[in-house]
């Protein structure tokens, strides 16, 4: 099947307005964008020749009430399971098998100082604990670390805290998550024991952050800049914290819709629409080498 034929939108906007209705984290703005949906549907602005324009028009619309970035219309170039996330969960097993799990860069740079690249995203845990383990495990012995998080998309929040592991000493709780649905929240916490060897809580700490960092990477980022755990070195990053999850809506075509909320422990809200904000801001192709020089210093000092 290809995307360049003239497909019906009706069934497309009616699945989107259901799950909307169903599952997302925050009834009357699903209420407003339902309404937007369905009149922008009635106006024939949806009346497009393939998947790949429909998606951006009804994520424009998705967007346009709160901006939530997680809320949108994704389109695939290839066909997909009607199976709910086996979209995503695609996308990512390729992406996982293409990036060494997740971790293509461990890199000593001069005076003791490891950098770790995460990207593009943080798998799964159950395919990514043993990769990130090694890749962590191998930085810990440096004098300082840096998390390069510039490039990656988002992920699992238990990956998060798998990472998180790493760089704090004691069982720490890390963020909450909240379901409205069933009234009922979740807590994250750092592990008591990991795979290999930490790096631990008292070494310099650095973390790498641009507008393209998103999702679980922002939580990554925020949860131990809060902690103090962290310095963010970079750009502020794009603002999605609400946890989302994906349904096929057409064989070329997936909803993610928020279906939960998350709140920091320490600051009691989080990074939506604001993104994380650096506590040092420069150009996110600047970043490394700030933090590298950042991180010389203190030893230094």
């Amino acid at each position: 099947m290809t995307t360049s034929a003239k497909l019906a939108p009706a069934p497309v906007i009616d699945e989107t307005v259901r799950l909307l209705t169903e599952h997302y984290v925050f009834p009357e703005i699903g209420r407003q964008l339902t309404g937007l949906l369905q009149r922008r549907f009635a106006e024939g602005a949806y009346d497009v020749d393939g998947a790949e324009e429909l998606a951006r028009l009804v994520t424009a619309d998705l967007q346009s009430v709160n901006g939530d970035r997680h809320l949108r219309l994704k389109h695939h170039a290839d066909p997909v399971s009607p199976k709910q996330g086996a979209a995503t969960l695609d996308a990512m097993r390729r992406d996982f098998d293409t990036s060494l799990g997740g971790a293509p860069r461990v890199e000593l740079l001069d005076g003791g100082v490891a950098v770790v690249e995460l990207a593009p995203m943080l798998f799964p845990l159950e395919w990514a604990a043993e990769p990130l383990a090694a890749a962590l495990t191998l930085a810990s012995r440096a004098q300082g670390l840096i998390i390069d998080l510039r490039a990656n998309r988002g992920g699992d929040p238990d990956t998060v805290a798998f990472v998180c592991s790493y760089l704090l000493d004691e069982r720490t709780h890390l963020n909450t998550m909240h379901w409205p649905g069933s009234r009922q929240s979740e807590q994250s916490w750092s592990l008591p024991h990991v795979p290999g060897a930490r790096f631990g809580g008292s070494k310099p700490l650095y973390v790498l952050s641009s507008a393209d960092t998103f999702s679980a990477a922002e939580e990554l980022s925020y949860d131990l800049q809060q902690l103090g755990r962290a310095v963010v070195v970079g750009e502020p990053t794009r603002g999605g914290a609400h946890p989302c999850r994906g349904w096929t809506v057409h064989p070329h075509l997936e909803a993610t819709v928020p279906v939960g909320r998350a709140v920091n422990p320490v600051s009691h809200t989080n990074w939506e629409g604001a993104g994380v904000q650096p506590d040092v801001p420069c150009a996110a192709a600047d970043a490394l080498d700030h933090a590298h020089a950042l991180a010389l210093a203190r030893l230094a000092g």
